[in-house]
């Protein structure tokens, strides 16, 4: 096996923007993770180092990022993972419907959209999930903070307008994390920034068994390694489709299990393939594993020493930044496609969105499969029954020979003929039941 994936230098200066604006993204994040964890924001800014750089140099998809998520908070899922890869589950992701990967992508950007209005005018992001936050968004509108939303909306508006010229020598984001910082430091300086940033070396340790909880723990990690593989792949897809490449998902989960496993060894939150980190990269030039690589090692930096020039980071800033990638990953092409597109897509689109909004992303997808499963089985059970024919006495079926078509006549319509071809599945069993009762007046049956 070849383990290095995808590296090659003639997108070197691209990867490397790609990686430093990603590690800027990845860096608030990374530790809000480790404080919602409970093990910390060092823990936190470790996960997004190891799993970030391990990940990179060994998984499948040569422009994604990872780090911290929601859905991978145990080492042992990495494991599962690895085992995943070996037995190239991976592959069975790519059978994920268009409308589901679509209603994901979506409800992705409306969650970053959301999670970003209270910190872009200077208010912390309410606690509980986006429901919580719409409900309390209106009263925070109502009283924004001059400084943060005066920054926060001149990064929002550099990374719309700045110059494509420029914008190829200079990233956008980068542009709007460098301007919108040296504005609040000196003209803006009432808006809220990231603050101490903490500093050191995590110490490895072996994680401790208990025989009695091993079922209990491995039921456990079973369940998150498959949600953070699921959550992983559909990154790998989202990137894909920006990209117009094609990762491999085996190796994928390979690389994820082993950038989970070292992170859990340093104490370290595990992750999964994050969809906004992986859009910013690819939107600002990262195309290989550089750039992933890269982006652990910039937050390696920040947590070793350079902490002090990240903590003057603006949360409004970084808020304006992500917006943008908010409304980036949301399907437009889908969207404007609405009145063309089958029904049956549309509703489980929008079934799969409203859930991953307000649900959580795993539930979404689960549904979404799901309803698009039931949907494939009654299409084919219809294709199947088209292929059943119905002969009489009166049918005009040139497939009957002299003989048996004399052989009906002779019966007097006291015989019917079903013919049937190609595959049955159960989804067309009762269609062919109901066939069969309307032809119980009939003496002879032949199949």
């Amino acid at each position: 096996m070849r383990f290095v994936h995808g590296i090659r230098f003639d997108n070197l200066r691209s990867d490397i923007y790609g990686g430093i604006t990603a590690a800027v993204v990845a860096l608030p994040l990374a530790l809000a993770f480790g404080v919602a964890s409970g093990a910390g924001p060092v823990a936190g800014l470790y996960g997004a180092v190891l799993v970030g750089f391990f990940v990179s140099v060994f998984d499948g998809t040569p422009a994604q990022i990872s780090g911290p998520t929601g859905p991978m908070t145990v080492v042992m899922a990495g494991l599962f993972q690895i085992l995943f890869g070996v037995m190239k589950i991976g592959r069975y992701i790519s059978l994920m419907p268009f409308p589901v990967v679509s209603g994901f992508m979506t409800g992705i950007g409306c969650i970053i959209i959301i999670l970003q209005l209270a910190p872009l005018i200077g208010h912390p992001t309410p606690g509980g999930g986006t429901l919580s936050i719409l409900v309390a968004l209106p009263e925070l509108l109502a009283a924004p903070k001059a400084d943060a939303t005066i920054v926060g909306l001149l990064a929002l508006a550099a990374v719309y307008l700045v110059p494509a010229p420029v914008d190829r020598l200079l990233p956008r984001p980068l542009i709007a994390l460098v301007g919108g910082s040296l504005l609040a430091a000196f003209l803006f300086q009432g808006a809220p920034v990231l603050g101490e940033i903490p500093t050191g070396l995590p110490t490895p340790h072996l994680p401790k068994f208990e025989i009695e909880a091993v079922p209990q723990m491995v039921q456990a990690t079973l369940v998150l390694a498959l949600l953070g593989s699921i959550d992983s792949l559909l990154t790998s897809l989202i990137a894909d489709n920006v990209t117009q490449t094609t990762h491999k998902s085996d190796r994928e989960l390979i690389g994820q299990g082993i950038g989970n496993a070292i992170a859990g060894l340093f104490g370290a939150i595990p992750g999964a393939g994050a969809t906004m980190r992986t859009v910013v990269n690819v939107r600002t030039g990262g195309r290989t594993p550089i750039s992933g690589a890269l982006h652990a090692l910039v937050l390696l930096a920040v947590v070793l020493g350079l902490g002090g020039l990240a903590e003057h980071i603006p949360h409004a800033v970084l808020a304006g930044i992500l917006i943008k990638v908010g409304i980036d990953i949301v399907d437009w092409d889908y969207l404007r496609r609405l009145r063309e597109a089958p029904r049956a897509g549309v509703f489980f689109m929008f079934v799969v969105l409203l859930l991953t909004v307000f649900v959580d992303l795993i539930t979404a997808v689960a549904v979404g499969i799901v309803l698009a499963s039931l949907l494939f089985v009654k299409r084919m059970s219809d294709l199947q029954l088209a292929n059943i024919k119905t002969i009489t006495q009166d049918s005009d079926e040139p497939s009957l020979s002299d003989p048996e078509r004399a052989l009906l006549v002779e019966a007097g319509g006291r015989i019917v003929l079903y013919h049937l071809t190609g595959p049955f599945s159960f989804g067309a069993a009762k269609g062919m039941a109901r066939r069969l009762v309307a032809a119980s007046d009939k003496p002879t049956l032949i199949i």
